[in-house]
């Protein structure tokens, strides 16, 4: 069952006041088409100022309204933030007192650590599913619960106990820099990290490194994305003799980070270097699985997936013939790992729309929304290339590109 979402609870506590819509619109102030949108669940969020007068005109806490935003967060609706994303603050960010007590904690113990290991599968599931609403309910609750778990560990059971919250962590820091909440996602996995150590796992510590590489790509913080990603990977380095999948897919997403980050720095022979090693280890991988309790981007690593990293190093170079030439290796996805995938194909639209072949680049933009609207409604990158098709074209917009434009935000 859902949870209630603030449409829901105003709904509620209206009724309880023996209002109808037109009175309680009339004893905040505000419109009665304010009052149905937010009670039939439609796009736009509302601003705190907004939910306080209903608050005043209801007599009850302006909290009392606050409910499940996911979907204001997952459409990437204007003015989401922050009610939107207040109860994963609250899980990643809880406010202590004097005691270091956390305000926020789960009533009773956490379920068995097998229940939590399956509940951050699924959430895993759901994200790299694109069901970015899914995952913004489901990961909070988890995470009070896995911390409440690790608070209860013993001596033995404490490093898979700091292993599953590292890995819940992670995830959670990946979700929120979809989102584009970037201060938020740098303390999830700044927190991972210190779990990471806790837990004595080198595999999950690589990974989350990752994920932090990726953070501070998108923050513009590029050498220090290479620098952490290259030091990490010689850190961690594998005996291909007898590395496990595991090993060596972490070991290869950094190295594949340390690359993206050089190419993106201009410093494309070096990026090239980094991803031959990748591709290395992806053939000493093989068909083997990872396995073991890892997010799904671990198993993710193999060599299609560097092929992608070349294809987009060559998309950042600039040079729309070469990611053509090379997506051809590239096989038909969708992928496990779905993100990954969906960017490379931004990358083929965007050599395609480079290169003016206006209905191939905007035919897979197409598939990407119908397969993953609420990922490319997130990327800046879609409405640059919605742009350049708009301005290439010189003519008015078609009814597809129209419904495009709006999907990712881009204003004509």
């Amino acid at each position: 069952m859902s949870n209630p979402t603030t449409g829901d609870n105003l709904a509620r506590l209206r009724r309880a006041a023996k209002l109808n819509q037109e009175q309680l619109a009339e004893r905040a102030g505000l419109s009665v088409e304010t009052v149905r949108k937010l009670e039939q669940n439609k796009p736009g969020a509302p601003s705190l100022g907004t939910l306080h007068a209903f608050a005043r005109a209801l007599g009850v806490h302006t909290s009392a309204l606050i409910g499940d935003m996911s979907q204001a967060a997952a459409r990437d609706e204007p003015d989401h933030q922050p009610l939107s994303l207040a109860e994963i603050r609250r899980a990643v960010a809880p406010v202590r007192g004097l005691t270091g007590v956390a305000l926020t904690a789960p009533v009773g113990d956490p379920p068995p650590a097998d229940t939590l290991r399956a509940k951050l599968r699924a959430v895993d599931r759901a994200y790299q599913g694109n069901d970015y609403a899914t995952a913004l309910t489901a990961l909070p609750p988890l995470l009070l619960d896995v911390r409440a778990a690790v608070d209860l560990a013993d001596s033995d059971g404490e490093p898979a106990a700091y292993a599953l919250l590292a890995r819940t962590l992670h995830l959670t820091g990946n979700l929120l820099i979809q989102l584009r909440a970037g201060d938020l996602a740098q303390t999830a996995l700044t927190d991972a990290l210190t779990a990471a150590r806790r837990s004595g796992d080198q595999v999950v510590g690589a990974t989350v490194v990752q994920g932090l590489c990726w953070l501070l790509m998108r923050q513009g913080r590029l050498a220090e994305a290479a620098e952490l990603a290259t030091s990490t990977a010689d850190q961690v380095e594998p005996r291909f003799s007898r590395a496990t999948p595991g090993e060596l897919a972490a070991w290869g997403w950094l190295l594949m980070g340390g690359a993206a980050a050089k190419a993106r720095d201009n410093q494309p022979e070096e990026a090239a270097e980094l991803v031959n090693a990748a591709a290395a280890a992806a053939v000493r991988i093989g068909e083997r699985d990872p396995g073991g309790e890892h997010l799904l981007m671990v198993g993710g690593f193999d060599a299609d997936r560097v092929q992608m990293a070349r294809v987009e190093n060559a998309a950042v170079a600039g040079d729309p013939g070469r990611v053509l030439t090379l997506a051809e290796a590239v096989p038909p996805g969708p992928t496990p790992v779905g993100s990954s995938w969906q960017r490379h194909r931004l990358d083929v639209a965007w050599a395609h729309a480079a290169r003016r072949q206006f209905v191939e680049s905007e035919a897979i933009l197409t598939g990407l929304g119908h397969l993953a609207p609420a990922w490319l409604r997130h990327q800046r990158y879609a409405r640059d290339i919605v742009q350049t098709i708009d301005v290439g074209r010189r003519r008015a917009m078609t009814d597809n590109l129209a419904a495009l434009a709006d999907l990712v935000g881009y204003t004509n």
